[in-house]
């Protein structure tokens, strides 16, 4: 029954006894967590976007680089966290879950291009060497470490949200690239060649790189409505064949609602169709058990 302070589609997305115990979000993920994260990243990114330049130097300008992308990426992991936990709607019914995986695909996209910039400028920089303040270099580097560590630290405490992994990547890319510019600021300081900045810069984009494509991977399969990595599509069909009572399956489907809630529809031709409540308690419980699929919808169907 539908009471005053419901809206008109709530008793539509209701979950009843015997239905699926799943959530359309991930009621864990905390948002104090990447709050915290884009204040400290967003405050050193502004002291390292000047220090880069003040001290020319192509490592702690690709450092001031990976920071404001990761202020960005981290402000969207943060307003997809706000989205994703919006109930559904009437035009909605699903939620708002994939807000998280749109915003890791475009985290992806936007280091790509970071990455492109930096291979590009640093080729440039190997044919025309110029003067880098390695001292300046050696500092803000550190200092950018300790920050990035931390960051990093507290990020991998929400590990299995994909959204806050984008971001993990992005702040892992920075990790190395503090390590990187202050091995080129000490190397510069102590030998005076300009080449090191260059060439750990396009190290730090090459590995920075293996990390993007992953994550741009995994969300572009979950928007794409794949199915669960973890998940046989085929073994799922043929398990439901086995089942005493299903003559065969088709218009089956397996994806994921939101990240880490898989999701079954599809028709079974039934013998008996009196036999149909005791064929979809079992199909339910194997699903659950062999292959970790709690949203079931089935419908039947005679030979």
């Amino acid at each position: 029954m539908q009471t005053k302070d419901q809206s008109p589609s709530s008793h539509l997305h209701a979950h009843h006894a015997g239905d699926a115990k799943h959530a359309h979000f991930s009621e864990q993920r905390s948002k104090a967590t990447l709050a915290w994260a884009l204040g400290l990243t967003l405050c050193f990114a502004v002291v390292e976007v000047l220090a880069g330049f003040v001290s020319n130097s192509l490592a702690l300008i690709s450092d001031a680089g990976h920071m404001v992308t990761d202020a960005a990426a981290l402000g969207l992991a943060l307003l997809a966290q706000l989205i994703a936990k919006r109930r559904p709607s009437a035009r909605h019914s699903f939620g708002f879950g994939r807000a998280e995986a749109l915003a890791a695909f475009v985290n992806a996209l936007a280091m790509l291009l970071l990455v492109a910039w930096i291979a590009f400028e640093a080729l440039h920089r190997f044919s025309t060497p110029e003067p880098v303040q390695g001292a300046v270099v050696f500092v803000v580097a550190a200092v950018g470490l300790a920050i990035n560590l931390g960051v990093a630290w507290v990020l991998s405490r929400d590990s299995d949200n994909m959204n806050t992994r984008a971001a993990l990547v992005h702040v892992m890319g920075d990790v190395l690239g503090s390590i990187a510019a202050l091995v080129a600021g000490a190397v510069i300081h102590l030998t005076g060649w300009m080449q090191i900045d260059p060439l750990l810069s396009i190290f730090v984009s090459l590995l920075i790189l293996k990390s993007t494509v992953a994550i741009l991977r995994e969300s572009y399969h979950f928007l794409m409505e794949g199915v669960p990595r973890q998940i046989d599509y085929l073994q799922v069909g043929a398990d439901l064949a086995l089942i005493e009572g299903v003559v065969s399956v088709h218009d089956l489907h397996v994806w994921e609602m939101s990240p880490g809630q898989p999701a079954l529809t599809g028709h079974l031709e039934i013998g008996d169709m009196n036999q149909w409540p005791r064929v979809l308690r079992e199909v339910k419980a194997m699903l659950l058990a062999r292959h970790g699929i709690d949203h079931v919808t089935l419908q039947p169907e005679a030979p």
